[in-house]
């Protein structure tokens, strides 16, 4: 369709639906508005015609559109539900949790489920675009809906019968010992077995991908059912519940490869059947077997599925229930049970829950091929259809649909007669009479081109033929025809178009079809010996009707005359059985299947003479003879027609060759001895090139030879006929194909097709006329009509299957966005049917009838698409002499087309007749201007290779993958050839189409080209093989110049390399374009000699040496002057490349620099901030860099380029853009001295509004005001300079553009009474200003053009690198830090501290002679003690010694370290000694990784390893694990970086060395405490006696018994006897322990008794000595330590009172001196 109609198509508007969950999905997709006004036919001119690319949907409401586009194109993913979201969609924080599970929401890509947007699609589409989207859903292979549920729940569902009327499909079904043969049909009508399948209960099993792999097998992708496993089939279904599509399985011939031996068709109903039950009890009843997939059954579906059983023909049971999910499940199938229970046949259960998809499906095919062929009932979706209305479901052909099939029984009445005495009765102007005043007129215009007088004889015939013709009157058919097309019910119409076509469409298949099954009879009869002929039949048999209503019976109030379709009676010869042989119903219905398979239709052949005498087949002594029907009576009366009945058959007497029939007479019937399958393939290629079927365009073309007859009869026409060139207008607005040339009379109704223009353009704005015209040209077996309607949805006749010849055009108009690119408002598609087949009229002239066709067509054409069929065989020769034949004339006719070639297979030949075409077509699209000054045009073919899906033989063969980027790929190029013509030629209106039109048609009548009409083949193939060899010329030429150009090149850059002089570089290259001009005209000259040479010694080229060597030597200069350019061009480019190399170089250079500068801070930076830089920030310091290096950039200086042209030029147009030319000569003084300053004058104001403001101080304050105004605008103007200025880019004429704008847009803000002068005045004055301004940007950079071009395209890259360097840098930066940090320094710091320790303790001991032993260290304590006088220090002493000796040693320590002045020498010293060793380690490890690019963690571990080598020290490699030190850099840059963070880190150490310390945080980072060291050697064994916990005294090493200088009174420990506490230890043991009788030898056994460890004597004079010390400190905290203890004070002598702090000091010294 070529119009939008969609109101028009609808016969009702709909009601609107509901709102529920199934109204928001249509609302979701974008469809609500198709609730109420549906989708129809047109509404694909928007979605897919004029799309050249397949875009993804990028939200919900784009899915439909993609879904139709992608069908239209046949992609397998065109059922696809996946949004290609933007990543600002992704965030699904504001979708619902169902909305982001379901596939609402962003998370997900796939929104919808797959089968619920068909569903969608469908429910919004009316009829006829519902049976456009079946006819392509069946070609993918896709199932279609056949019952649609209803939007609104209440409603019942539809049964979609119209849209699967269109679908027709072919099969080779194989019977045993019988011919296999190619059928066709009607899917709708075609008896054949009908599988449902259903499911009942809950299943885990995919119903839908078990059909798949039954219908596909097991290695097959196909998926005819969508299923769970799809992308998006597992979201919720919220339309498709009730749905039951329907899906084909097509046998293909081949045993091996077919699944089934004949067409089964499988319907599948969505959801479960128990929430179904009219659908459900409909495909009961109608289908031959019903497919139960049983779930978990309840009572409810086991009473279901009884019912099932009594309606079903057979009913097959899958058991897929899980016991175990459901207990209280009714129904178990366990064996056989449940068929006994049902009384089902054996094998009806098939248990299969332990079977997976596969399994289960081989095995329910294993039980569908039991059944098939002939054990299941044959049925048609017709008869479904009936059942479906008595079940009350909706059918969609309603009392319109039914009204307009009854108008097409009666004008296609009598046809099953014959289309020969059809045509004869019915459209008899078609015949011999309008032949014949063709030739007629063809011979008149060729002797008024030769100037000759007309012949007389040819004059009389003429007036003869229109004597015959003015007799002439409407015939019943025509008149129906006509006013069945002049209802005002566009619905109507519509179907009315349709059924015309499927009703032809049938009956051709019939007769098709009809063959197959006489030879079978017949064959059948042989063997019997039975050999008689039937009767000639009329009709087709009840099974295979050629009516297409599901009622014979129309009802309706009004339509009073109901023609009834008579069905065909056949009977089926009985053959001969014994008594004992019976023939069993199987065999019976097997036999039937056979015939039924191969078309059980017997009629008369149609182009045939009919069979004289009646046949009578006896049987058993029984006649059996076929019923003829009487024939309708639709002769025309003879006072009407006879006379022209009469010279028409005289004239086909003879103009018409003998044509061949087929008769079987008796004699034939009972000799058939030759090959059955010869005489098959006979029969069938008679009828495959049957040239008598009929079809729609027979009906167009006999109406418009009616109108016609108007002009060559005046008067002859009544009103109906003077209106329909108005009704011709309206079916080209609509999409139904003119007809431009009668194919098959070679004829063109000039008259009729003026006035059907002159309608269209008074039907049309004036301003819409502009055509541009695509034309596809193939012969008739190239499907020409099937690639236009692939290309753009239209429908022209499909010649092949009819043999229909002709011209036909449609008509498209071009929408908005593309009519300023193609500069036109409508695209005329135009069809060459038929071309080289067999004419039924003019047989004789088909050759010529052929060229005529061919040459009108390509002359018509603005772009050719050459077809070329992969089925041509030996037509190819034909096909091809004539296309080039037509290309030769049209070239010589003064236009030629851009051609392009189209080839439908890529087998070898098929490439090589392409390329073949496309040479002739390049020489012949060479143009030559009138005028020297222009240069040769020359546009070459392109070839597109594609496999379309109508060579597919069965049609459900699988579509080529390539198939849809094949055809947006041509529909591409030819947009791309009709946006040439646009830049080629301006386009023609209707006038000049039809002139155009009549003008070649005149040529061709006048047979005015050198090329004849009847030229035989060996011109064309002369031509082309001259052709050939031409361009195998050209590309040795070529070859041989690029070979110049090299070594050229060479010289060019060895010029240059040696930095000569520029005038030498400028005299080199004009001397190598001067020697280029010359080469390239020696070597074309010698191309000239060698074509002449070979046309001169050309037997056929040579009589026409007039016509091709003009076309020769275009070519050839064409070729010089595209050669000269091409090297001259190539040579500047290769010296401006090396000039811009240069250039580049300098520039890359002076950025690398600049970037060098800027990363090297940008590191620091982040070193120094620890941040880390965002892209965003480092663009911006890339910015700076950018621009910074452009401005300091030497451009190489402009040659003189004046840009005050391109600026007058711009304003000019601004100006009569404005309408206002009258100040066109102010434009004059652009680019010459202006004054400094814009002035204001009285003439820029009107004289009213002079006049007003005339008293206000003479007009001051307007001009005030105006002068204020233009100021802003200049100023705003020097912002704008200053802002182009700054920018990296040369000048460009949209600069001026945009500043015009600004001024218009600045003025019209302001509303100021001053006339036009001012604004031309100010725009002057600016582009002026503009000439100055922007001459010295276009100076800068207009040498440079393409070098800064390049720059700026390449400145992503150069910001991609830059970013990378930082952040490997950077990267580089924090892994050589976090190593410094985590390995190097830690082994820098125990290096420098791990000896300082025992420095100071030698150090503390050379000063502190009482840290050398233990016993000068406790002397030491003692003495402290006594002077210090505290009683807290002794009663730590006494209680926690070690501690009290460990503070007393960090005291000393502390106090040290204090006053030491060598603690930063040492730290120093070992800081840089260690430094030296790390930065060795490193340098050693960077030795020969220059630039190498390495990953740091293996080079790290050999530095750590080398350190380890010579420090001598443990280096912990545990960190370098992680991923943080894996990295890839260039070593030697990251070993800079480490010797930086090195150098800084010793410059950090040294700086902190040398300031003031903290002891205690020093003494943290010694590794060896020199308190532990010192307490190490002083604290002695650490025992202490056992009575009165006094220290050992003794210094040897590892000495066995323990001895104390002097023991301490019990007084100072807590004790429970007070009076013994103040007693030493020896006293104590003689008073306490020992009996008093003993001696002092005695008790000293006893005391080692004790503890053997220890020496302990009270005779031992040391241990009496110092006594004195502990009895001054006992008698001095007596009390003390008495509270301390909480217990009595110690009874002490009195003697111990009186000592005094002296002498126990004294004692003290005593003891240790001793």
């Amino acid at each position: 369709m070529s119009f939008k109609l969609s109101k028009r198509l609808s016969s009702k508007k709909k009601k609107p639906p509901k709102v529920n969950a199934q109204a928001e999905v249509l609302l979701k997709l974008g469809l609500e508005a198709f609730g109420t006004t549906s989708l129809d036919p047109a509404s694909m001119l928007d979605i897919s015609t004029w799309t050249l690319e397949n875009h993804s949907p990028l939200e919900p409401k784009d899915l439909p559109n993609a879904f139709l586009q992608r069908l239209w194109l046949l992609s397998p993913d065109a059922r696809s539900s996946r949004c290609e979201f933007p990543s600002e969609a992704l965030d699904g924080a504001n979708k619902s949790a169902e909305e982001t599970i379901n596939g609402f929401g962003g998370e997900s890509q796939c929104t919808i489920n797959p089968l619920d947007l068909v569903t969608a699609v469908f429910m919004s589409a009316n009829t006829f675009f519902q049976q456009e989207m079946t006819v392509r859903m069946v070609q993918c292979q896709f199932a279609v809906p056949l019952i649609l549920p209803n939007i609104d729940q209440e409603e019942p569902s539809r049964f979609l019968l119209w849209p699967l009327r269109g679908v027709v499909s072919q099969w080779t079904p194989h019977f045993p010992g019988i011919h296999k043969k190619v059928q066709e049909g009607f899917l709708v009508s075609t008896c054949m077995p009908v599988i449902s399948c259903v499911k009942l209960g809950h299943c885990g099993i995919s119903k839908s991908q078990v059909l798949n792999i039954v219908i596909s097998g097991l290695g097959s992708r196909n998926e005819t059912f969508l299923h769970r496993g799809v992308d998006g089939g597992q979201l919720t279904r919220r339309l498709y519940n009730g749905l039951v599509e329907i899906g084909w399985y097509l046998p293909t011939g081949d045993t091996d490869r077919d699944i089934f031996p004949v067409p089964v068709a499988i319907c599948n109903l969505r959801g479960d059947a128990s929430m179904h039950e009219k659908s459900l009890s409909l495909l009961c009843q109608a289908s031959s077997a019903v497919v139960i997939f049983c779930g978990n059954l309840r009572e409810k579906e086991k009473q279901l599925l009884a019912s099932c059983k009594d309606v079903a023909s057979k009913l097959i049971l899958i058991d897929v229930s899980d016991m175990e999910k459901d207990e209280n499940r009714v129904v178990g199938f366990v064996g056989q049970n449940l068929e006994e229970d049902m009384r089902l046949p054996k094998g009806s259960v098939l248990p299969g829950k332990d079977l997976n998809e596969e399994e289960l499906a081989d095995r329910l095919c294993d039980m569908l091929k039991d059944l098939l062929p002939d054990k299941l009932k044959l049925v048609t979706l017709e008869e479904a259809a009936k059942l479906a209305v008595e079940l009350g479901l909706n059918v969609d052909e309603d009392v319109v649909c039914k009204k307009a099939m009854a108008t097409v029984e009666e004008v296609l009445k009598g046809l099953d007669e014959g289309s020969d005495l059809f045509r004869q009765k019915q459209l008899p102007l078609q015949g011999a009479l309008w032949c014949k005043l063709a030739e007629i007129e063809k011979d008149e215009s060729k002797q008024r081109k030769e100037d000759q007088e007309i012949n007389p004889q040819l004059q009389k015939e003429k007036k003869d033929i229109l004597a015959e013709l003015s007799s002439y009157k409407m015939t019943p058919t025509m008149k129906i025809f006509t006013d069945a097309l002049f209802t005002t019910d566009i619905v109507e119409r519509t179907y009315f178009l349709s059924w015309m076509k499927l009703r032809l469409r049938k009956m051709q298949m019939d007769k098709q079809n009809s063959p197959q099954y006489l030879f079978t009879n017949q064959q059948t009869v042989r063997n019997n010996a039975m050999h008689e002929q039937p009767d000639e039949l009329e009709n087709g048999d009840s099974e295979y009707s050629d009516s297409f209503c599901t009622d014979t019976s129309f009802e309706e109030e009004d339509i009073e005359d109901q023609p009834v379709n008579a069905e065909l009676q056949v009977s089926v010869p009985i053959l001969q059985m014994s008594k004992e042989e019976t023939i069993e119903p199987e065999s019976q219905q097997k036999e039937l299947l056979e015939f039924t398979y191969d078309t059980l239709i017997v009629q008369q052949l149609s182009d045939e003479k009919e069979i004289q005498g009646e046949g009578i087949l006896e049987n058993n002594g029984e006649q059996i003879s076929d019923q003829i029907s009487d024939d309708q009576n639709i002769c025309l009366e003879s006072g009407e027609n006879g006379t022209l009945s009469a010279k028409r058959k005289q004239l086909e007497a003879e103009l018409s060759l003998d044509r061949s029939h087929v008769t079987f007479s008796t004699k034939e019937h009972m000799s058939l001895d030759a090959s059955f399958e010869d005489q098959v393939s006979s029969c069938s290629e008679t009828l495959e090139l049957n040239p008598s079927s009929l079809g729609l365009e027979h009906f167009l073309r006999e109406m418009g030879l009616i109108f016609e007859l108007t002009h060559i009869t005046p008067g002859s026409g009544s009103h109906n006929v003077l209106r329909l060139p108005s009704l011709a207008a309206d079916l080209i607005l609509y999409g139904i194909p003119l007809e431009l040339m009668d194919g098959d009379a070679s004829n063109i109704p000039m008259c009729w097709l003026g006035c059907v223009f002159a309608e269209l353009k008074r039907r049309l704005p004036e301003e819409r006329f502009r055509t541009r015209i695509l034309t596809s040209l193939g012969g008739h077996c190239a499907r020409n009509s099937e690639v236009l309607s692939a290309l753009f949805g239209v429908k022209f006749p499909e010649g092949e299957r009819r043999s229909t010849r002709g011209v036909y055009m449609v008509a498209l108009c071009v929408p908005d966005n593309l009519r300023k690119d193609m500069e036109c408002d409508f695209l005329l598609l135009v069809d060459v049917e038929g071309l080289c087949s067999v004419s039924p009229v003019n047989k004789r002239n088909t050759q010529i009838c052929d060229n005529e066709m061919a040459t009108v067509a390509t002359g018509l054409s603005d772009v050719l698409m050459q077809n070329i069929s992969s089925h041509a065989g030996s037509e190819f020769e034909t096909n091809f002499t004539v296309i080039v034949n037509a290309l030769l004339r049209i070239k010589d006719f003064g236009s030629m087309p851009i051609c392009h070639i189209l080839a439908q297979d890529e087998g070898l030949n098929s490439i090589l007749q392409a390329l073949q075409l496309k040479r002739v077509s390049d020489i012949l699209q060479t143009e030559i201007a009138d005028n020297a000054d222009n240069h040769y045009a020359k546009t070459t073919s392109d070839i597109i290779i594609v496999k379309g899906p109508w060579n597919n033989v069965p049609s459900t063969e699988p579509v080529d993958a390539q198939y849809s980027k094949a055809m947006l790929k041509l529909k591409q190029n030819l947009f791309g050839a009709l946006k040439k013509c646009a830049a080629k030629s301006e386009a023609s209106g209707l006038p000049e189409f039809v002139g155009r039109l009549c003008a070649v048609w005149d040529a061709v009548k006048a047979k005015s080209f050198s090329v004849g009409l009847h030229t035989n083949t060996d011109i064309a193939l002369a031509f082309s093989i001259l052709c050939t060899e031409l361009s195998q010329w050209e590309d040795t030429f070529l070859e041989h110049m690029e070979s110049w150009l090299i070594v050229a090149t060479k010289r060019i850059f060895d010029t240059k390399a040696k930095a000569l002089d520029t005038t030498i570089e400028s005299d080199l290259l004009s001397e190598l374009k001067d020697e280029a001009r010359e080469k390239v005209k020696t070597e074309v000259n010698k191309l000239r000699s060698k074509v002449e040479a070979n046309v001169m010694n050309d037997d056929h080229l040579k009589m026409y040496t007039e016509t091709f060597m003009p076309i020769l030597m275009s070519n050839m200069g064409d070729l010089q002057v595209r050669a000269t350019e091409d090297i001259i061009q190539r040579l500047e480019t290769a010296n401006e490349r090396h000039s811009s190399s240069t250039q580049l170089k300098k520039f890359e250079t002076l950025l690398e620099k600049g970037k060098e500068f800027k990363l090297h801070a940008l590191v620091q930076t982040s070193k120094s901030t620890k941040l880390l830089l965002q892209d965003k920030e480092l663009e911006e310091e890339f910015e700076s860099v950018w621009s910074n290096t452009l401005s300091n950039f030497d451009f190489r200086p402009s040659e003189t380029d004046d840009i005050t042209t391109r600026v007058t030029d711009i304003l000019r147009e601004n100006i009569i853009s404005r309408g206002l030319e009258k100040h066109m000569k102010k434009l004059e003084v652009i680019g010459q001295n202006q004054p400094t300053s814009f002035q204001v004058y009285d003439e820029h104001f009107g004289y009213r509004s002079r006049l007003k403001h005339m008293f206000e101080d003479n007009n001051r304050l307007q001009r005030v005001e105006a002068q204020h105004l233009a100021s802003n605008i200049i100023d705003e103007y020097n912002q704008f300079v200053a802002d182009k200025s700054s920018s990296p880019a040369d000048f460009s004429n949209s600069y001026i553009t945009e500043m015009l704008e600004n001024v218009e847009k600045a003025l019209k803000e302001k509303s100021m009474e001053i006339r036009s002068a001012f604004e031309v005045d100010l725009k002057v004055y600016l582009c002026s200003n503009a000439c100055q301004d922007f001459q010295k940007l276009h100076d800068r950079y207009a040498k440079d053009r393409e070098l800064l071009t390049c720059i700026n395209t390449t400145k992503g890259t150069y910001l991609a690198e830059f970013i990378y360097q930082f952040r490997k840098r950077d990267q580089c930066q924090r892994v050589a830090q976090a190593f410094t940090s985590m390995v190097i320094k830690p082994i820098v710091l125990n290096y420098i501290y791990q000896p300082l320790g025992t420095l100071i303790v030698e150090e503390i001991q050379g000063k502190a002679p009482q840290y050398l032993s233990q016993q000068a260290f406790h002397k030491s304590l003692l003495e402290g003690l006594i002077k210090e006088d505290r009683f807290e220090s002794f009663m730590e002493y006494l209680l926690f010694y070690d501690n009290f000796r460990l503070r007393k040693i960090q005291e000393t320590v502390v106090a040290h370290l204090s006053e030491s002045t060598n603690l930063d020498k040492w730290r120093q010293h070992r800081l840089g000694e260690i430094v030296g060793k790390v930065a060795a380690a490193v340098s050693q490890t960077a030795e020969g990784t220059n630039g190498v690019l390495s990953d740091t963690k293996p080079l790290l571990e050999r530095v750590c390893l080398t350190l380890e080598r010579d420090v001598d020290m443990d280096v912990t490699r545990a960190s370098l694990n992680g991923p943080l030190f894996s990295i890839t850099t260039e070593w030697d840059r990251f070993v800079t970086c480490l010797m930086e963070l090195l150098a800084s880190m010793r410059l950090d150490l040294a700086q902190e060395f040398s300031q003031n310390m903290d002891i205690d945080q020093f003494l943290q980072c010694l590794p060896i405490q020199p308190r532990d060291s010192i307490f190490n050697r002083v604290k002695g064994c650490g025992k202490q006696c056992p009575f009165c916990k006094a220290p050992c005294e003794v210094e040897e090493m590892e000495h066995e018994v323990h001895r104390v200088l002097f023991h301490r009174p019990k007084g100072m420990f807590p004790c429970e006897s007070p009076s013994l506490s103040s007693i030493s230890c020896p006293e104590s043991m003689t008073q306490v322990h020992l009996p008093q009788n003993m001696d002092t030898q005695h008790m000293s056994v006893a005391c080692s008794a004790l503890d053997p460890d220890w020496s302990i004597s009270p005779d031992d004079p040391r241990s009496q000595t110092p006594s004195a010390y502990w009895r001054y400190v006992l008698a001095r905290f007596n009390e003390r330590f008495a509270k301390e203890y909480k217990q009595e004070p110690a009874n002490i002598p009195e003697e111990w009172k009186r000592i005094t702090q002296e002498e126990a000091f004294n004692s003290l010294k005593e003891a240790f001196l001793t």
